[in-house]
């Protein structure tokens, strides 16, 4: 498939990769931290669970920006699972949104599930992505497996939408554990 303009997507694929390669290192250091440092009085941890609401919204702004850009300036054609991933990931970039107009942590409460969700139908989409492997969702003339994007040997759209969804989840979860 032509892409519209190669250097602007690759330089766009790249800045999202590495993104992605740091929000990787990000969660798994989190998890860890989180682990091994629950104290009430964590300097960390209430700087993460304060600003919970505002990251998350970054990142489903930057992963929906990835989306848009990709399918309608780079000409990606999204596949079925892609639709449904954009089903919970566009409608954060809102609910966040609003929650941080409205200084409101009950938003959690809406945006999770949306999180939840989304980071399950990716982890199957990631599944089937490196696995090769077809699946009856994926009934669009494009493939779930085809690699538009491939960065660093492992980074495809996939798994930047997994990665997304992963860091939100565990943004909002920071936030109602130091909630308690």
């Amino acid at each position: 498939m032509p892409v519209k303009n190669k250097m602007l997507t690759d330089i766009v694929s790249q800045i999202l990769g590495v993104l992605t390669i740091g929000s990787q290192i990000f969660i798994v250091l989190a998890i860890l931290y989180f682990l091994f440092f629950r104290k009430k009085d964590n300097i960390i941890l209430n700087f993460f669970s304060a600003n919970s609401i505002r990251l998350s919204f970054l990142v489903a702004l930057v992963a929906t920006s990835g989306s848009l850009f990709y399918s309608t300036y780079a000409g990606f054609t999204p596949c079925e699972l892609c639709w449904f991933q954009r089903i919970f990931m566009y409608p954060l970039v809102i609910v966040l949104g609003v929650g941080l107009i409205k200084n409101s942590a009950e938003i959690i409460d809406y945006s999770f599930p949306l999180a939840f969700f989304g980071l399950c139908i990716s982890i199957y989409h990631n599944y089937i992505y490196y696995k090769g492997i077809s699946s009856l969702v994926c009934t669009t003339a494009e493939s779930c497996t085809i690699p538009y994007v491939s960065e660093f040997g492992y980074v495809g759209i996939p798994m930047m939408a997994l990665t997304a969804f992963s860091l939100i989840t565990l943004f909002l979860i920071i936030k109602k554990y130091i909630k308690r």
